[in-house]
């Protein structure tokens, strides 16, 4: 059984949201390039890819914060300091964007959506400025009715003031609208908007296998939402439904044999 099929019996959502890095880009390879050029600057030595892996998914200031830090907690990094270094980070990250890849499935998975007529929408940490250059780039954008970027709105997830927001848009109500991600934030953002949250297994989530934070369904390959698209009875197994810490049933969907269990409107943006 497909993933819609499981959290939306008999139907399609009206509205699917989703996140960006980690959900439908790999974007860390080029995220690590300018961390590290900005630490270079700053005479301080490299971090490396597989760090800067566990620090995205909050924002570019916490990730020049945490770059600075050397790690996750970044409470004793100076204002000035940090200030200085996103400014290096932010010229860094616009030079180039040529390692970042769509995640298999993806595309599959937006086209199908879209022949279906669901409305979509983008909601991410990234700023903004680099989103809609970066999706057309990933030639993506094009399925996206509304973005919202990391700094479109006064509040970032895992507020969920951008779910609110494009749920208000579109006129469609949480109980028939879907987000996807692949962090706390994410999954904390979709609870508190009341929307149902499916979450990948491959993305950021700091090096915490994001089954943890209680998702409504865990995959590992997006074209898994869909009806009829993978075979299902060889490449997934559905453990028994486990309890949220709320008391809702959870289902997490794995590989054959068990997988590592695993943001006032500033602007808004329309695409065709």
């Amino acid at each position: 059984m497909s993933g819609f099929e499981q959290l939306f019996p008999g139907a399609l959502p009206r509205l699917v949201m989703f996140d960006l890095d980690g959900t439908l880009i790999d974007s860390v390879p080029d995220l690590a390039v300018a961390v590290d050029n900005m630490l270079l600057k700053l005479g301080r030595q490299p971090a490396g890819l597989e760090s800067v892996r566990k620090w995205v998914g909050n924002g570019a200031p916490v990730l020049v914060r945490r770059a600075l830090a050397g790690g996750i907690d970044h409470s004793t990094v100076d204002d000035g300091e940090a200030e200085g270094a996103l400014d290096i980070f932010m010229q860094a990250y616009s030079e180039s964007h040529e390692l970042t890849v769509v995640y298999p499935g993806v595309r599959d998975t937006l086209k199908w959506l879209h022949k279906q007529g669901v409305e979509m929408a983008l909601i991410t940490n990234k700023p903004e400025r680099f989103v809609a250059p970066l999706l057309d780039q990933m030639k993506i954008g094009r399925y996206f009715k509304w973005i919202i970027g990391g700094d479109t709105l006064p509040q970032k997830k895992p507020d969920p003031a951008a779910l609110f927001f494009v749920m208000k848009m579109a006129n469609i109500p949480a109980s028939q609208s879907l987000f996807v991600g692949d962090s706390r934030s994410d999954v904390l953002a979709a609870k508190a908007a009341g929307v149902k949250c499916v979450a990948l297994s491959y993305g950021y989530n700091h090096g915490r296998p994001i089954a943890e934070e209680s998702p409504a369904l865990v995959i590992d390959d997006l074209r898994k939402l869909i009806p009829g698209c993978l075979d299902t009875a060889s490449g997934i197994t559905l453990p028994d439904a486990v309890q949220s810490p709320n008391g809702n049933a959870i289902v997490v969907v794995t590989r054959k044999l068990w997988m590592k269990v695993i943001k006032a409107l500033a602007r808004w943006r329309w695409r065709a």
